[in-house]
């Protein structure tokens, strides 16, 4: 019996509604820092692979990864990465992913580190994506959305060198030494405590509050997420976008360029990707890798810091 036109006709109106929400995506990731890093990218469960799981990225060099639809996972960076000769293990002082090898092949970062975080064609068709200091930070990001519309499609990241300004107690050393400051713990990572965790009795948000270390990096990079329940401030959404730029070590010439939803829609969210009271770097800025950090300079952005928290 031939198919009724009606229902002919509601199939194929839900078959391209289905295809236009449900798009493959392309991230085009840059390595603005004047110092190699080795991106490393793991799938979530139940999504298809990627192509790559992690690769070299040299200073000035991008690369895109093809990501298909419905796709979710998260990118990182890896720094001070080398292969031991006697064993031919390959490892990184930071974002390490355990696999013995430039590919991650599955595994994720060793905290501390910086994460971007998709999930491409989600509830309503929508991208949602943040970056996330939940797990420590050891790498300036900033994700820009590509041809994407919605309130909240927008840049987000953190564009400020948090190594040189962790407290000392959450600060990561090279492992031969040589540098002081190479990543910044989370307090959960530091302590292991419960309130620090949202775990056990402070695992919900209306008992895990922001601790004093969740607001440094909140209030260093006030659209990254710093604690488990930071949703509010530091989801983002975007309809229909092509792909996103994932820039390592953005320079103020990244974001003036950058073409993003935020300079069409300047409400987007609500927040800077910068406190200026914050050290901002670039990949000018730095030079053979991270390097030790100015205690003058420091001294001086803590001092702003703690007066514009006590002031406002």
């Amino acid at each position: 019996m031939p198919m009724a036109p009606s229902i002919l006709v509601l199939l194929l109106l839900f078959f391209f509604h289905f295809l236009g929400e449900s798009r493959a995506a392309t991230f085009s990731i840059t390595n603005n820092c004047a110092y190699a890093i080795w991106p490393g990218l793991l799938s979530g469960a139940g999504t298809a692979p990627l192509d790559t799981t992690g690769f070299l990225l040299n200073p000035g060099e991008s690369r895109p990864v093809d990501a298909p639809p419905s796709w979710s996972g998260r990118l990182w960076g890896r720094t001070l990465c080398s292969t031991t000769s006697s064993t031919g293990r390959f490892s990184c002082d930071t974002g390490d992913c355990g696999s013995g090898d430039i590919s991650c092949s599955g595994s994720g970062a060793s905290p501390p580190v910086t994460l971007a975080e998709f999930t491409l064609g989600g509830s309503g068709g929508m991208d949602f994506f943040d970056v996330s200091l939940v797990d420590g930070y050891n790498l300036p990001m900033l994700i820009v959305p590509q041809s994407g519309s919605g309130a909240r499609c927008g840049s987000t990241g953190c564009l400020v060198d948090l190594n040189g300004l962790c407290p000392a107690e959450l600060r990561v050393a090279a492992a031969d030494g040589s540098v002081e400051n190479v990543a910044c713990k989370s307090a959960c990572e530091a302590f292991g405590s419960p309130q620090y965790c949202c775990s056990g009795d402070y695992g919900g948000p209306d008992t895990c509050k922001p601790s004093a270390y969740s607001q440094f990096f909140k209030n260093s990079c006030p659209r990254a997420y710093s604690y488990a329940y930071d949703d509010a401030t530091s989801t983002f959404t975007c309809r229909a976008a092509t792909g996103y730029r994932i820039i390592f070590c953005p320079s103020s010439t990244s974001l003036k360029s950058s073409g993003s939803a935020s300079a069409s829609n300047p409400q987007a969210t609500g927040l800077p990707l910068i406190n200026d009271t914050m050290v901002f770097l670039g990949g000018s800025q730095a030079s053979g890798g991270p390097t030790a950090p100015d205690r003058t300079g420091q001294a001086l952005v803590l001092f702003m810091l703690a007066a514009s928290w006590w002031l406002f």
